[in-house]
């Protein structure tokens, strides 16, 4: 299992290398002001975060997900196989459930670890060389919240991140199961490696629309009071003030580049679990287990 673990940091590192720029528009598209849009969609906001930041700006926050990984990727592995193992059977149903389990506890990381990414993200927006940067990075900014806000403040959204991520973890591993299960992926399938990236692309995909709109409201809640005085007192205020400025609309901001994302993220973290543990699980006679690499693949993060 300690196999499989190392397996996952490194794709899930992998992952967060290659989609962490179609985050960053995507936080920027979600929080963006109605009243004096910067952006006019997917590949304007693109456009400009590399003309006016450089491509360094794509990469603002990495570094909180780089550090959260470790141990988002050794809750969802535990939680879910040792979810999976107490409901005996490996049914569509306990995929759902497993899933949903390990989404619900990693938020205790991924609430705080998001919070720094979407502040570090929005930090001098428009500007190649920030003249005043209010946080040196990632833990410096959890710090400084810290120290301001207090233990509450560096849980900002937690709410909404356990509404996002109890369900689309589920739905992401039941996806995944009905998938791998329709197409077929046997260890001795010639084409097990691109059904099981399509199973993992697809199944990114699936979650990530199906609570997309609270995603929406959970950038907004940690993004508010960023450079000037809070808007939104809660959840549904935030709700009630986004649909009333802007309509339905703002529930879908960013769905584009976080689709766009959703599937390449979960396609690298596939393929780099599954080239790692076919390298390091050589049979004796040097043919490569694909059977031992798929429990693993199950459990790459969204």
């Amino acid at each position: 299992m300690a196999m499989d673990f190392v397996a996952g940091c490194i794709g899930g590192a992998a992952g967060v290398l290659v989609g962490h720029p179609f985050d960053t528009v995507k936080v920027r598209l979600q929080v963006q002001s109605v009243d004096k849009p910067l952006y006019r969609g997917t590949y304007h906001c693109f456009q400009s975060i590399v003309r006016q930041e450089s491509m360094l700006g794509l990469y603002k926050g990495i570094g909180s997900p780089m550090m959260g990984l470790t141990f988002i990727n050794a809750i969802v592995f535990g939680v879910q196989g040792n979810a999976m193992r107490m409901l005996a059977a490996d049914t569509p149903l306990h995929q759902f459930l497993a899933g949903a389990a390990a989404g619900l506890i990693q938020c205790v990381i991924c609430c705080p670890m998001e919070l720094a990414k979407t502040r570090m993200q929005m930090q001098g927006t428009g500007e190649k060389c920030a003249s005043r940067k209010m946080y040196r990075n990632s833990l410096d900014c959890l710090i400084r919240i810290h120290r301001k806000e207090g233990v509450r403040g560096i849980n900002r959204g937690m709410v909404t991140t356990v509404i996002r991520e109890t369900p689309g973890f589920g739905v992401y591993f039941l996806t995944y199961d009905t998938l791998t299960r329709a197409l077929g992926c046997d260890a001795d399938d010639g084409y097990i490696i691109p059904k099981l990236l399509l199973a993992g692309g697809m199944s990114g995909m699936a979650s990530w629309i199906s609570t997309y709109p609270v995603d929406v409201i959970k950038s907004r809640l940690q993004a508010d009071g960023v450079g000037g005085a809070n808007r939104y007192d809660g959840i549904m205020d935030c709700v009630r003030q986004s649909w009333r400025r802007e309509g339905w609309r703002t529930f879908t901001r960013g769905l584009t580049s976080t689709l766009l994302r959703a599937f390449p993220v979960n396609a690298t973290t596939f393929a780099t679990v599954t080239l790692f543990l076919m390298y390091m699980r050589e049979d004796a006679d040097g043919v490569k287990d694909c059977e031992a690499m798929r429990p693993s693949l199950q459990h790459s993060s969204l």
